[in-house]
């Protein structure tokens, strides 16, 4: 028993064997329990200055993302131009700046909902060029034959500092009250304690990201960016495992994957919730992700749960719609991330190791956009069904997303790929 346990372990974080990758992976972990942090306060925030409206909160989500739906080819052809490291110093010192911001003016009482806006605009075009560059480091860091795994612990970085960061949120906002309100349960300025935390992560990434020891590449003559940026769409266009891959996951953001709508919604709105039952919704979901993400880490196969992935997803989906309240959504919740992160870490999987590396930040930015960009529309489809004052209530709008997305799935689900086409061998300039 002990040495299955031992080679399940060795198996599932073989990627953190690698000094450069284990520095960046713990740093991240660190940085982003105060993003999510962040972005569970902020969400409250958003509720409280409209009133729980969600139309209010699909706008705010609109306005975050609609950057990667505009920036995210370009971002990629200068991620293949740009040292990733120059691109990380400045995305993350640009998104500090931005928490900073909304940290001062919650706690002194003058934020505002076109500020809250503003500032999710700022770290939305941020985000556009942060996320392509973090995506293409992985082979910097990893051999190929440990990508898979990297890629999943990514998304176990992501989602442990999700549970962490929006469990925290509740005790965080609670300690705000006595340190930040005077005591007054009602005052905004207790949201800004969750935003100076995260301020303060930032200064952890960011000198690891200036320490770590980036490959040194001869960055080739090229064309245009224009030129870039066509021929990743055409590689993308050609090779149908991406190519139906990222339809997969672009129909399935514009339907069920807007769960930063959802579950506040939910918890605020239709289950009625406060702080600690909001955190603890919004952790379920995080245990789910994070307990796929293992999964998909201890698997060699990347491609193994695509489709299950992707029913549990529909199915949970349809059946948090019907939860009566907080009890019973809780689990439900984590059933939804479980499937998620099985589909998106497959997915993932799927796209970096289709790749050549020339074309690794143009296509890993065109994944950004399928998943990040379709955000903006996403929100508005997902606030407008599930808003009281929709045509179908919270419950039916619900549903509605969850079929929707099951029947992307159905119609592409012969199409998708069962094993890895590895790129051609091919002579091609250094990244």
């Amino acid at each position: 028993m002990l040495a299955r346990a031992s080679a399940w372990r060795t198996r599932t974080f073989s990627a953190l064997r690698h000094p450069s990758y284990r520095r960046y992976w713990f740093s991240q972990l660190l940085s982003l329990v105060g993003s999510w942090m962040q972005t569970t306060a902020q969400q409250y925030l958003v509720l409280e200055l409209s009133g729980g409206s969600s139309a209010a909160l699909g706008y705010v989500t609109v306005t975050q993302f609609l950057p990667s739906l505009l920036l995210s080819l370009f971002a990629g052809a200068v991620v293949d131009r740009v040292p990733r490291r120059r691109v990380l110093l400045a995305t993350q010192a640009t998104l500090m700046l931005t928490a900073t911001v909304l940290a001062v003016t919650t706690h002194l009482g003058i934020v505002t909902l076109p500020l809250v806006m503003v500032l999710a605009f700022v770290s939305g075009t941020a985000n556009a060029f942060d996320m392509p560059a973090r995506q293409s480091m992985v082979v910097d860091f990893v051999p190929r034959s440990d990508v898979p795994n990297a890629v999943a612990l990514n998304s176990l970085s992501f989602n442990v500092s999700r549970t962490i960061g929006q469990a925290l949120f509740g005790v965080v906002a609670a300690l705000g009250v006595s340190l930040l309100a005077g005591g007054n349960a009602d005052n905004l300025a207790r949201l800004a304690l969750p935003f100076y935390l995260n301020v303060a992560s930032f200064f952890v990434v960011l000198f690891v990201i200036a320490t770590l020891p980036f490959p040194v590449r001869e960055h080739a003559a090229r064309g245009s960016v224009l030129e870039d940026i066509r021929e990743g769409l055409g590689y993308v266009r050609r090779t149908p495992a991406l190519r139906n891959v990222m339809l997969l996951v672009g129909a399935l953001s514009l339907t069920i994957i807007n769960f930063n709508i959802i579950i506040p919604y939910y918890a605020r709105v239709v289950f009625g919730a406060r702080e600690a039952a909001f955190g603890v919704l919004s952790a379920a979901f995080g245990v789910g992700a994070m307990a796929g993400a293992l999964w998909q880490a201890s698997k060699p196969n990347p491609l193994r749960n695509l489709r299950l992935g992707g029913v549990l997803l529909v199915a949970s989906t349809v059946l948090l719609a019907f939860a009566p309240g907080p009890l019973l959504g809780t689990p439900i919740l984590a059933v939804c991330g479980f499937g998620m992160l099985s589909l998106l870490v497959s997915a993932n999987s799927t796209v970096q190791l289709t790749i050549p590396d020339h074309l690794r930040g143009r296509v890993m930015s065109l994944y950004s956009f399928v998943l990040i960009g379709m955000g903006p529309p996403g929100a508005l489809i997902a606030s407008n069904l599930i808003s009281k004052e929709g045509p179908l209530g919270p419950r039916w709008g619900l549903v509605a997303l969850a079929l929707l997305g099951g029947l992307a799935l159905l119609l592409l689900w012969s199409r998708l790929p069962r094993q890895i086409t590895p790129p051609a061998a091919q002579s091609v300039p250094a990244d």
